[in-house]
């Protein structure tokens, strides 16, 4: 793939879709809006909006809800993110391979072996860089209580779960993974993401696009 591969992940309430979307803006202004892809995960693809509804609004078993995004995933793919990086596009994604990892990996106890073995048979692309908003479980559970009716005490514990999670993952992938404390206001949040992204482009990542573009 010749384009740039950019995530966010987090837990819930760490401000993904916010600074995603400022992020877009960014490099749009920097790049062009016809360079930068911003999508999620799930329903990101043409078809996608009335699974990430089933996905969001249902309770399924740990296995049966990690295939459902894995179908979600593979549409995605190949509609959205192959298709733009193979054109030399920077594609920023919330959400993708390390929340499914986080979530249904550490969150409900599914062997990460197995995951990562059906993303390398189903190949999918690994990000360039990720950008892990890291913020603590009391803080994110005071940005979502207002869109939440679940028992907070349950899901209190499970975001601990998840966040440790991705900890592990952000050890295991030092120089992919990026931790962005997110518990600041939001503007200093954004600095330092945009401190991040320039620090990676120095390293390559803009050599990279500028060779690869077409």
């Amino acid at each position: 793939m010749i384009g740039l591969f950019i995530t966010f992940e987090g837990i819930d309430g760490s401000g993904k879709s916010t600074h995603a979307k400022r992020l877009y803006e960014h490099l749009s202004n920097i790049f062009g809006n016809e360079r930068v892809l911003i999508t999620r995960e799930p329903g990101g693809w043409s078809g996608g909006s009335q699974l990430r509804d089933i996905l969001l609004h249902s309770n399924w078993r740990p296995w049966s809800e990690f295939f459902l995004f894995m179908a979600d995933r593979c549409e995605h793919v190949e509609e959205q993110i192959k298709p733009a990086l193979a054109k030399g596009q920077i594609v920023i994604c919330e959400r993708y391979t390390d929340s499914t990892l986080a979530y249904q990996g550490w969150g409900k106890g599914l062997l990460l072996e197995e995951m990562e073995r059906l993303f390398s048979l189903l190949d999918f692309p690994l990000p360039d860089l990720t950008i892990w908003l890291d913020i603590s479980v009391d803080t994110a559970m005071k940005r979502i209580k207002a869109r939440s009716a679940s028992d907070r005490l349950e899901e209190e514990r499970f975001l601990a779960v998840v966040r440790r999670g991705y900890e592990e993952l952000s050890k295991r992938n030092p120089v992919r993974i990026r931790r962005v404390f997110s518990g600041d206001e939001e503007e200093k949040v954004f600095e330092e993401i945009t401190r991040v992204v320039e620090d990676f482009m120095d390293e390559g990542g803009k050599e990279k696009l500028q060779r690869k573009a077409p």
